[in-house]
């Protein structure tokens, strides 16, 4: 089986709305054109990764149980739109709580674990994220980061610019720079 690149999409400010440690499936809001940017990445042949920090179990904030309900609230989602995803992976730790983890973002260990189970080939690979931490395992493993401006995107933007990551509105506006570039290879 010859290996291929996979999307890599952070969550909250992504592909939902980031409202600060989202514990109940009802407030599980898709951005603006996420769920069809994702359909879109799914009929053009791209694996799609979820990987997302969820600190808030760490800091008591919410449980695990709080954080499946609403993964299972998206998954239906993204399921009905078409777009589900080939996998999902989750940090639960916080440093300042847990001590240091090679799966929070930005560590390797999930892209690594996705690499592994699905066949990728993480060098033609893509991090799409509203942070610099979602983009940064692009710089250790290949391939390329964007940041989408909808999340807390916009606030970082100068530094993703300088760091040589590509800027896009948002997940609708990342799709397709992603399908452009497939398109002219």
């Amino acid at each position: 089986m010859t290996a291929h690149g996979a999307v890599f999409l952070d969550r909250d400010g992504t592909i939902i709305e980031d409202t600060g440690f989202v514990r109940d499936p009802a407030d599980v809001r898709p951005l603006p054109g996420a769920l069809n940017a994702l359909r879109r990445l799914k009929l053009a042949g791209w694996p799609v990764v979820i990987v997302t920090n969820q600190s808030g179990i760490a800091r008591g904030l919410m449980t695990d149980a709080d954080y499946r309900a609403v993964a299972a609230r998206l998954e239906v989602l993204l399921h009905e739109a078409g777009a589900s995803p080939d996998a999902t992976y989750m940090c639960p730790h916080h440093p300042d709580i847990t001590g240091p983890c090679q799966c929070r973002k930005p560590g390797l260990l999930h892209y690594r674990m996705a690499a592994e189970a699905l066949h990728l080939d993480l060098s033609a690979s893509v991090w799409v994220g509203d942070r610099l931490t979602d983009l940064l395992p692009a710089r250790e493993l290949g391939g390329r980061g964007i940041l989408v401006r909808s999340g807390g995107g916009r606030d970082v933007e100068p530094m993703a610019v300088a760091a040589g990551f590509a800027v896009a509105d948002d997940l609708s506006g990342a799709t397709a720079m992603i399908l452009e570039a497939t398109a002219a290879q």
